[in-house]
């Protein structure tokens, strides 16, 4: 039976999804989902609805599995985007699991040196990488690196493999409690580069890859909003709780249409590298204010009972807050006007 008890569920909701994941708790049982859902990332960019419908609905059931799940999806979407453009000397099986890492802060760096030869690998790395989330418990990471020339790659490497080691923090977060983050310290590690020199930045699927992200905000935002309507249910709402349940409505239903119609321009094989990077700054955008305003609404409609009483909800509340700061607000917004006028006639 669909699941009724979210928002609009049967307009979005994937229920056999739900069903196989529901309860999932713990690293090592969203991993097992993950490595279940690999196949995900080569329908990136031609079923992209598929792939949106199934991590928004990882997204209203647990937030942690979705964030365990996601950057394994996105990296089989990237092997799949480079084998369609270059060779490349990575075979992924279904018992691995992938991070992605290509952060990069200010003052670090890991150095790529090709190898002498054949230029698909493999190369040595050197160097620490920061913001390695699950770094101690996924098998291999997509990461970047300085090529010769100065220019961001991405390579491929194992984690278990000779001159990797991985430092993970001690500090625990009140959002997202179960996704460490630390570092993977390099020391002629060998990898191998999957795309050219500036490839995995400039490439419709980098925009994509946020998008996905945008439809597991939404997927939480959805199951918050779903309180209120559960709220009303046990008691007759007055005008300030239909306001309420309005506003979610309004927010929710516009959060909707901007991935469905995201997913449509994912499709589009004429789309280009600009258009993309527009419709999913846009996309982003629109689901960040969306699940911000949910939870205002939220927090409003129901008040302090649910923080302090409801482990369920105050963990989706705290992991959201956290999650949603992926959007860098103003910035993005003022990122997304920059290329609006950049694309402009």
């Amino acid at each position: 039976m669909p699941n009724r008890s979210l928002w609009r569920w049967v307009t979005w909701g994937d229920e056999r999804l739900r069903i196989r994941a529901e309860g999932t708790f713990g690293i090592t049982e969203s991993l097992n989902i993950a490595r279940s859902l690999t196949g995900l990332g080569s329908a990136l960019g031609t079923s992209s609805w598929h792939v949106l419908s199934a991590m928004a609905t990882l997204g209203s059931l647990n937030l942690s599995l979705a964030r365990v799940v996601e950057p394994h999806i996105d990296a089989q979407a990237i092997l799949n985007q480079a084998r369609a453009t270059t060779i490349v000397a990575v075979d992924a099986d279904d018992h691995q699991t992938w991070g992605v890492y290509a952060a990069h802060p200010p003052g670090t760096r890991v150095d790529a040196v090709p190898p002498n030869g054949d230029p698909r690998g493999p190369w040595m790395l050197s160097g620490t990488k920061h913001w390695c989330s699950l770094a101690d418990q996924v098998s291999h990471a997509m990461l970047t690196a300085t090529a010769p020339g100065g220019k961001q790659q991405l390579f491929a490497v194992d984690l278990a493999g000779d001159g990797v080691s991985v430092e993970m923090s001690e500090w625990k977060a009140v959002g997202l409690r179960d996704i460490n983050t630390g570092k993977v310290h390099m020391d002629n590690a060998s990898a191998y580069p999957v795309g050219e020199p500036g490839w995995y930045l400039n490439r419709p699927g980098f925009a994509w890859g946020g998008i996905v992200v945008a439809s597991i905000w939404f997927g939480a935002a959805a199951a918050l909003a779903s309180q209120v309507w559960a709220a009303a249910g046990r008691r007759t709402p007055d005008q300030i709780a239909l306001m309420h349940v309005g506003a979610c409505e309004i927010a929710l239903d516009t959060a909707l249409a901007s991935l469905r119609a995201a997913a449509v321009t994912m499709d589009n094989p004429d789309t280009t590298v600009a258009e993309s990077a527009i419709v999913a700054a846009r996309t982003r955008a629109i689901v960040a204010r969306v699940a911000e305003q949910v939870m205002t609404a939220v927090g409003h409609a129901l008040g302090p009972a649910p923080l302090a009483f409801d482990q369920a909800h105050a963990t989706r509340v705290a992991d959201l807050t956290l999650y949603v700061r992926q959007h860098h607000a103003e910035r993005d917004l003022a990122h997304l006007g920059s290329l609006v006028l950049d694309g402009s006639p």
